[in-house]
């Protein structure tokens, strides 16, 4: 790989944003970031040593995939959605009814030609900054793809809006996926977005996937994600909230990923009365290394900012899970509440529960629970003497172990796809 420098890649990051048409300040972006990235700092995930991961390679040739791997959409009627292979969106779909209210859901570069002024008041400006450190201003010079979704003010959709991102395993592209959600006033929608590598093959390839979800007054968004990325694929992902007065954002996150991970999942509480509940799971298995860290910062007075983390881990997996909750200086009557709980299946595995708490103002409320353990041999004796062999009854108290997020997810078929998937990563 090549150092990180201006001069190393100043010619490519040039030519691939002339190649997508994109504004003259989005190049100006990218090359301020370049100009950055060898100068900063990773960012700190407590009790993870990622700094030799294979985080920083970069490929900056074009893809072309020789066949679309794309699910079947007979199951996903008429509810918008966009499907990508690598860097090429293979399908999008979005209602005339939804377009005429002045709903966006398109792939990245699209909206960058077509809706640039307002990709611009948003892009790496409200949650995620560029310079934040040296994989955001990484991901800011060599993003090669994404969507954006905007949802005017006092629109409601009824129906989930599907991102479904995938990941070639016979590609040498890199996976640099950036997806900007921007909630208007007042408006109502869930989103349920999947990450999944497909193939067998080899090649090992680096993903830095940045996520930016700002809720403007009155908003309430529910996002849902199922992460799939494959053994080979070393990711480092950003999720983070940008939550203004009254409005609320709800995850519910599934990482089920096979390779290394490290995770950054945040919610920014910024507006008076603003509201995050953060629900993740995990399962770690094989040599795996996954660091999570959720982090709620409650920035306003009478914010409500909630976590609750629960891993599974198997063979010689390691799953760290950091639950940070901050109360900043002027947010009275704000509440902060945290629970990461992890499960040991092998005397091999490595798992941490590190809860941490800040509190720089008075008259607040904050708390937190934290476990490392294993399966609860009452539980496991009350389901055999019911008749269950072992190995069943160990997965279906692992099922309702992780069933808070499960729940959570908006489509019946993808809920199905999910335990599926917890089945798949427990039975390997």
């Amino acid at each position: 790989m090549k150092e990180i420098t201006t001069a190393n890649y100043l010619d490519d990051i040039n030519a691939f944003s002339a190649r997508n048409e994109e504004p003259t300040w989005m190049t100006d972006l990218r090359v301020a970031a370049l100009e950055k990235a060898g100068n900063l700092e990773l960012p700190k995930i407590e009790r993870v040593k990622f700094h030799r991961w294979p985080l920083f390679n970069v490929n900056t040739e074009e893809y072309a995939p020789e066949t679309m791997n794309i699910p079947s959409f007979d199951a996903m009627k008429d509810n918008p959605v966009i499907v990508q292979q690598g860097s090429i969106t293979a399908f999008e779909q979005l209602s005339a009814k939804l377009a005429d209210q002045g709903v966006i859901f398109t792939d990245m570069f699209t909206a960058l030609q077509e809706h640039g002024d307002l990709v611009k008041e948003y892009y790496m400006n409200k949650a995620v900054e560029m310079d934040e450190d040296k994989l955001t201003a990484f991901h800011t010079a060599f993003m090669n793809s994404g969507v954006f979704l905007y949802v005017p003010k006092n629109v409601v959709i009824e129906e989930p809006i599907e991102a479904i991102f995938i990941q070639d395993s016979a590609s040498e592209e890199s996976f640099f996926k950036h997806v900007l959600i921007v909630a208007d006033e007042h408006s109502e929608f869930s989103y349920l977005e999947r990450f999944q590598t497909i193939g067998d093959q080899k090649i090992k390839i680096s993903a830095n996937i940045v996520v930016e979800v700002i809720a403007k007054t009155g908003a309430k968004v529910k996002y849902s994600a199922v992460d799939q990325l494959g053994v080979n694929v070393s990711t480092y992902m950003n999720r983070r909230g940008h939550i203004m007065r009254d409005a609320s954002i709800d995850w519910a996150l599934g990482v089920m990923n096979d390779g290394d991970v490290v995770a950054d999942f945040d919610s920014d509480l910024v507006g008076e009365g603003s509201h995050s509940e953060v629900k993740v799971v995990a399962i770690s298995a094989g040599k795996q290394t996954q660091g999570i860290d959720t982090r709620v910062t409650n920035k306003a007075s009478h914010s409500v900012g909630h976590i609750l983390q629960h891993g599974v881990i198997r063979e010689r997996g390691t799953l760290t899970f950091n639950g940070i909750g901050h109360i900043l200086k002027g947010a009275k009557g704000a509440d902060a509440q945290q629970e990461s709980r992890v499960l040991m299946l092998s005397d091999k595995a490595r798992g941490d529960a590190n809860p941490i708490l800040l509190i720089d103002e008075n008259e607040v409320t904050a708390g937190h629970a934290a476990s490392v353990g294993r399966v609860d041999p009452e539980e496991m004796y009350y389901l055999m003497s019911r008749g269950l062999r072992k190995d069943d009854a160990e997965r279906l108290v692992i099922r309702g172990f992780l069933g808070s997020v499960i729940t959570a997810i908006p489509v019946k078929d993808v809920q199905k796809e999910f335990v599926d998937v917890i089945e798949g990563k427990l039975n390997a």
